[in-house]
């Protein structure tokens, strides 16, 4: 008997963005330089301001002022979720603010009518990758414990703007990036021109948790409705071999990501992590204030997934490749795509049953694409697109395994992939690497028009949300 595509009813299907990486408008109606702009080639840039004359970020793929045609589209394909973030430094511009920016706070205003005229669900991300540069260049960004505050009035500002508007909430994206990516996950920098230390990584994944945890408290007491999620970087980590030392290596570098939603799911940190602690002589400031407020646990789990990795206990001779944002150890097993990830769809039914064992929660899968160089080519009928055969076949095969996971028992309530439409690439701050069901006739020199045409995985996406997943069961054509 074949097996049904078809996802749950009530199933969130959609697309994912960043403020950072679409909206443009760097230092429009009263915004601020954010960390973003002080990395406009992918590489902390010092000083940092101000940033070189011409970067993508600068104008990205204008959505800033495009929003109400792009979402028109996601409405096309029949988006039944939109995930966006605010920019933390167009709503309070500096950071330290007594009272918002009203222009910044009224741009997400018109975005949530637009969403709200298709009867488009919001999904709101708090913190993603950007935050006002001041903060990073005053306190040394995450470091500080004064951040916590800061991120609170921020985040009370936005829960009760959009109380009665957004239900879904998402506190940091990518929290376990903080430890990869310092200065991009949370504002640390150099200091006296000595890398930042684990030390200091990890007191400022502290202070996010534990402002995680605050805010998911304050939002829940704003609104009782509120569905608030923690988010991680997600990537099931195999053993190389069959080497029982390999076992405990693969299991050690996959705790490193689960320590974040350990701590947000169940309240405390776990002893694990107080044993690498200890070991590797990291001495947090923990107080017991801290470690009462972790107790205030999320409502659902969600991640990103892009690929794999794999761990032995002898690194010596491993070949290693590119990942999110972090490097992966190669796989064997698995094949690469042209910017050297590792295609691994069985990976997302495997961490999704991971995680869904490990909480008992709600998953949503809040980004999972493939960037590629697509070809814009005439479409037969006076426009353009572009025959992404690639890209169907990469998000058809992870959608599979989505729904293989849901039948293990997995509770997965949504997906929304990146990205809907081309924007700046985060690993490779590149347009020309686009991950969008929409091309943005724009590269990376900054030439063209703008224009957005829909590729073929336009349409198929629109009739796996129209089917609720049966077009899943149809071979590419």
């Amino acid at each position: 008997m074949e097996k049904s595509t078809r996802f749950p009813e009530g199933f969130l299907w959609g697309g994912a963005i960043a403020a950072n990486q679409c909206e443009g408008a760097v230092l429009e109606d009263g915004k601020q330089w954010s960390i973003a702009d002080a990395m406009p080639n992918g590489v902390f840039r010092d000083p940092v301001i101000p940033p070189p004359e011409f970067y993508l970020k600068q104008e990205a793929i204008d959505f800033y002022h495009r929003y109400k045609d792009d979402i028109a589209l996601f409405a096309e394909m029949g988006f039944k979720v939109f995930r966006f973030s605010l920019s933390w430094s167009r709503i309070f511009p500096t950071g330290e603010e007594t009272e918002p920016n009203e222009k910044g706070l009224q741009f997400y205003d018109r975005i949530l009518d637009e969403l709200e005229k298709y009867e488009i669900v919001p999904l709101v991300t708090i913190f993603h990758y950007e935050m006002p540069l001041a903060l990073s260049e005053k306190y040394g960004g995450w470091t500080d414990r004064k951040l916590i505050d800061l991120y609170l009035k921020f985040a009370d500002t936005v829960f009760r703007r959009y109380k009665d508007r957004v239900k879904y909430w998402i506190t940091f994206n990518e929290i376990n990036m903080i430890i990869h990516a310092p200065f991009n996950g949370g504002g640390l920098l150099p200091k006296d021109g000595k890398a930042v230390t684990l030390q200091e990584m990890y007191q400022g994944a502290h202070y996010q948790l534990v402002a995680s945890a605050l805010a998911t408290k304050m939002g829940h007491e704003i609104n009782q409705d509120f569905q608030i999620g923690c988010m991680v970087a997600g990537a099931p980590v195999y053993q190389l071999t069959s080497s029982p030392d390999d076992a405990v290596a693969a299991m050690w570098k996959e705790r490193k990501t689960l320590f974040y939603t350990d701590v947000q799911c169940r309240g405390y940190y776990p002893n694990y992590m107080k044993r690498y602690f200890k070991e590797n002589g990291i001495q947090l400031e923990i107080t017991q204030e801290d470690e009462k407020a972790l107790k205030d646990t999320v409502d659902f789990v969600s991640i990103s997934y892009y690929s794999s990795d794999c761990a032995t206990a002898d690194d010596s001779d491993v070949m290693t490749t590119r990942g999110n944002i972090a490097s992966t150890v190669k796989n064997p097993c698995l094949h690469l795509n042209e910017y050297g990830y590792q295609i691994d769809p069985v990976g997302l039914r495997y961490i999704l049953n991971q995680l869904y064992d490990r909480y008992q929660l709600p998953i949503f899968i809040v980004e999972n694409g493939v960037g590629a160089k697509d070809e814009l080519v005439p479409d037969g009928n006076g426009s353009y697109t572009v025959n992404d055969l690639y890209r169907i076949d990469f998000l058809r095969e992870h959608l599979l395994q989505v729904k293989e996971a849901i039948e293990d028992g997995v509770d997965v309530i949504g997906y929304t992939s990146w990205a809907p439409i081309d924007l700046v690439s985060q690993s490779e701050h590149s347009i020309e690497k686009r991950y969008g069901y929409i091309y943005v006739d724009r590269d990376d020199q900054g030439e063209g028009t703008l224009e957005r045409y829909r590729k073929k995985s336009f349409y198929w996406y629109r009739d796996v949300i129209g089917t609720n997943g049966e077009k899943l069961a149809d071979p590419i054509k």
